[in-house]
């Protein structure tokens, strides 16, 4: 109930409406997956902005071996004058065919993971700086963590900004309640650390580099991305990730990290 509870405070301190802007730039509308609120490097028009992207990526395939996987995000950030909020939900799925020597047919899912994540970032007076509450919640049929939700306050500051180039860092302490491929429940309090690169190569290329620590009592939880994203044209990208999840504490028939590499096309509006 308590978690449920701080989940909710989150949702609702991040609640706002506003009117639809397109990101002019493309390494302002690149997702990441450490979940940073960032202003966008452009000026923010009076009154507030919404900058989203909706990405999905698929694999199909036939003949010897049959199947097929999804994988899918959109990311939605809504900049106003004192606040940057941002509101992320993603999902991934992996399904097997088999041909049975009776003809029949057995499909059998291998991977099935759906994330929903809410921060709110209140902007400080010097710029570039922020004070934020979040909350993110995981179901992961087949990981090493079956549930996985955490809440967390802190202080998030850019070290560096260039023309091309940013990184922004992140901490702060939390609160994490989660259920092990074994049955097992476990909570408790955590420290949270975060960083990530943001570098634009080209004004058709953005490469960004993420990662996010949560460390416990018991298990320290880990998630990194690494992205490079090209431009189609004013509104659709290409992306190719690597991302990787990691806990030091999981049961034994479980291994400690699960990887993904995939290929998404990215629509911003």
């Amino acid at each position: 109930m308590a978690m449920k509870s701080l989940m909710l405070c989150v949702l609702a301190l991040t609640s706002a409406g506003a009117a639809m802007a397109a990101p002019d730039d493309l390494a302002d509308s690149v997702p990441s997956s450490s979940y940073f609120t960032q202003a966008p490097a452009t000026t923010i028009p009076e009154g507030s902005n919404w900058y989203t992207s909706a990405e999905l990526g698929a694999i199909t395939t036939s003949g010897n071996t049959e199947g097929t996987s999804v994988t899918g995000k959109v990311d939605a950030r809504h900049e106003m004058a004192n606040w940057s909020n941002e509101y992320i939900v993603s999902g991934y799925f992996k399904e097997d065919v088999t041909h049975n020597g009776d003809g029949t047919t057995t499909r059998t899912r291998s991977a099935e993971r759906y994330s929903v994540s809410a921060k709110a970032a209140f902007k400080l007076l010097e710029d570039g700086n922020r004070a934020f509450l979040l909350g993110s919640h995981v179901n992961d049929k087949f990981g090493a963590y079956t549930r996985y939700s955490s809440v967390g306050v802190g202080y998030g500051t850019q070290l560096l900004k260039r023309d091309n180039e940013t990184v922004d860092v992140e901490v702060g302490p939390g609160y994490f309640h989660g259920e092990n491929a074994a049955g097992g429940i476990e909570s408790g309090v955590t420290v949270r650390g975060a960083a990530q690169l943001r570098w634009r190569v080209s004004p058709s290329a953005a490469f960004s580099q993420s990662v996010s620590v949560e460390r416990g009592t018991s298990n320290m939880h880990s998630i990194a991305e690494t992205a490079l994203s090209t431009k189609i044209n004013g509104t659709m990208q290409m992306k190719a990730a690597f991302s990787a999840r990691n806990d030091t504490n999981v049961p034994d028939t479980k291994k400690n990290t699960d990887t993904q590499t995939s290929l998404t096309l990215v629509y911003s509006f």
